[in-house]
């Protein structure tokens, strides 16, 4: 049998192409008439998660015109640590106040039929302090540290969003930072740490 006849069989039609034409149509529209180009630091929620206390600035449930990454602030309380956490795109962050540490625990990985992942059992230490831009790398298991006892860190944390679409963005949360409570508002747990006025 000729290829040509093995694919010319059956009897299915649709209009992906077009459909997929008139999704572009309404999202350039959508995206230049309804989507945010400035987000007000009033605009920007607050969220007490497991891996900390954390401003979004962008993320894609915010309506803005940015598609790649999301973006939030940490805040650090003195003396205090983030969850352990590890996604499979990079990270970086940018340290707005403060200094401390990170400790990331490498990932090596081998491909046989399926992945097969192991960590390191002892961390590398990454000190870091006001003004300093921090990596990531992909997968590795990493916490983030206020060194200083008596006063807060923040920092601007980046993550790529593209990995999520492609059906990888792979969360996982190892542990939650010590004294998490899920039911806590973020803006109290900052009033009691002295981080919002």
């Amino acid at each position: 049998m000729d290829e040509r006849d093995v694919i010319t069989k059956g009897d299915k039609v649709c209009d992906y192409y077009a459909a997929n034409l008139r999704d572009t149509a309404a999202y350039v529209k959508d995206y230049y008439e309804n989507r945010l180009k400035v987000v007000k630091a009033h605009e920007m929620p607050f969220e007490n998660s497991p891996q900390g206390i954390l401003k979004h600035l962008v993320h894609e449930d915010m309506n803005t015109v940015e598609n790649c990454v999301d973006i939030y602030m940490q805040f650090l309380p003195p003396g205090q640590a983030s969850g352990k956490h590890r996604h499979l795109a990079e990270e970086v962050f940018f340290v707005v106040e403060g200094s401390g540490y990170d400790l990331h625990w490498d990932v090596s990985f081998a491909v046989d039929i399926k992945f097969s992942w192991d960590w390191a059992e002892e961390p590398k230490k990454f000190e870091w302090k006001q003004g300093d831009f921090v990596y990531v790398p992909p997968y590795v298991m990493h916490k983030h540290f206020n060194a200083d006892p008596d006063n807060p860190a923040r920092i601007i944390v980046v993550h790529n969003r593209i990995l999520k679409a492609m059906g990888a963005a792979w969360y996982e949360q190892i542990e939650p930072y010590e004294g998490y409570i899920a039911s806590e508002d973020p803006r109290e747990l900052l009033e009691k740490y002295g981080m919002r006025g």
